[in-house]
């Protein structure tokens, strides 16, 4: 099954741009969209959110990465302790190697320590958490997307309904009870769902009426409902309508509006909020200066933003460069990666960050201890560097 990932430039504004640190590259235009943008602006929007959420070619775990190629092949990188890259070894990857055993691949995710595949023919794939290769998960067909969080993974379904595996320590399955499942059960409760993020103990679902619902821990009001109590089954979060697409990060979650806002809440010691505040939040608030965004992405206690001119933007925790800025310095609210352009996916992960632009290269940045960012070394990089390749390739490309 092939996947192609289209980006569009539809419109152009111009926007004053605010930066934590200093800048380590001159200015670019960026794109935005007006705050009263009218519905054929919206939809437009709407349909490119959609079809990113839908095809996500890139995905950052706790410390390895794995990338879809328009053939439906798979490559990945980074740690590899329990077998998480999938290729039969428990040996680090400091740059991509192919993954033999998948070759027909639609969606890809990648959680802490495993990772997720689902094939052309509905079935899901995993591999980590002791297992070094794929094995095909049980009892589980017709899925259209994955989310892998701490130990727990999220399967949705092409007829809306959600399924769930794996720890269930807060609740993170929906199921109604704190039993960890070694198979697949259905999330209580909820359905007509078109979009599933994954966070350490914590899940989110988006609705096709625009809605987003959450369920599992809940201890910095990360699920969304004005409280701090846990939920085992999905409670529907705040003040929150006309959504498109949703992220959810270790403790802060976000969410993607249908006239290019993004609105946050849960955690926010180190500004992944974006609301220029330290202040957690139990209900989302609209993150400040940033519109004109078609994707969003969490990680731990940071964000990213991809706006309609392919330009990226990042806040909140910069202990290993995850913002991309150049430097180290967290940021609580939104500034541009400058030496980014032409972008046309992201991801999160723990402490470092992927984008894939539209010539299909890869580039990394933040923490790479183990080689996550996939450079053939393990040395962090404070702005993005690219993805070196497999198999004679000098990059890696993913068309």
């Amino acid at each position: 099954m092939k996947k192609t990932c289209i980006f569009t430039l539809s419109i152009l504004f111009l926007l004053c741009l605010f930066s934590c640190g200093n800048p380590v590259s001159t200015n670019s235009e960026t794109g935005q969209i007006n705050s009263d943008a009218d519905t054929t602006i919206q939809n437009s929007y709407t349909g490119k959110a959609l079809d990113m959420l839908a095809s996500a070619p890139i995905a950052a775990g706790g410390s390895h990465a794995v990338a879809l190629k328009d053939d439906g092949t798979v490559f990945a990188w980074g740690y590899n302790d329990v077998g998480q890259i999938g290729d039969g070894t428990g040996i680090d990857r400091w740059a991509p190697v192919p993954i033999k055993s998948l070759n027909s691949v639609s969606a890809i995710a990648a959680g802490v320590a495993h990772s997720l595949a689902v094939e052309s023919d509905g079935t899901v794939w995993f591999s980590g958490d002791i297992f070094r290769v794929y094995r095909q998960v049980q009892t589980l067909d017709n899925v259209v997307s994955v989310a892998a969080g701490f130990h727990y993974s999220l399967a949705l379904k092409g007829d809306g309904t959600v399924w769930a595996w794996g720890d269930n320590d807060a609740g993170q399955l929906g199921d109604d009870t704190y039993e960890n499942r070694k198979a697949p059960v259905q999330v209580i409760g909820i359905n007509d769902v078109v979009g599933i993020a994954a966070g350490s103990w914590r899940s989110l679902a988006l609705r096709s009426d625009g809605t987003v619902w959450a369920w599992g821990d809940n201890t910095s009001g990360q699920i969304g409902d004005n409280t701090t109590t846990m939920r085992r089954t999905p409670v529907q979060v705040q003040n929150l309508s006309s959504i498109i697409a949703i992220a959810a990060g270790s403790h802060h979650s976000l969410a993607l509006k249908n006239d290019g806002t993004v609105w946050a809440w849960g955690l926010n010691d180190d500004g992944q909020l974006g609301d220029n505040s330290n202040t957690s939040r139990r209900a989302p608030v609209k993150v400040q200066n940033l519109s004109g965004v078609i994707a969003i992405a969490a990680g731990n206690e940071f964000s990213l933003a991809l706006k309609s001119d392919g330009s990226v933007w990042a806040w909140g925790r910069n202990t290993n460069g995850q913002l991309g800025d150049g430097t180290i310095t967290n940021c609580q609210r939104p500034m541009q990666i400058k030496s980014l352009n032409s972008v046309v996916a992201i991801a999160a992960g723990v402490s470092y960050s992927l984008a894939l632009k539209s010539d299909g290269t890869v580039w990394a940045w933040g923490r790479n201890s183990v080689g996550q960012l996939g450079t053939d070394s393990t040395t962090d990089s404070y702005i993005p560097a690219q993805v070196k390749g497999s198999g004679g390739e000098s990059w890696l490309k993913l068309k």
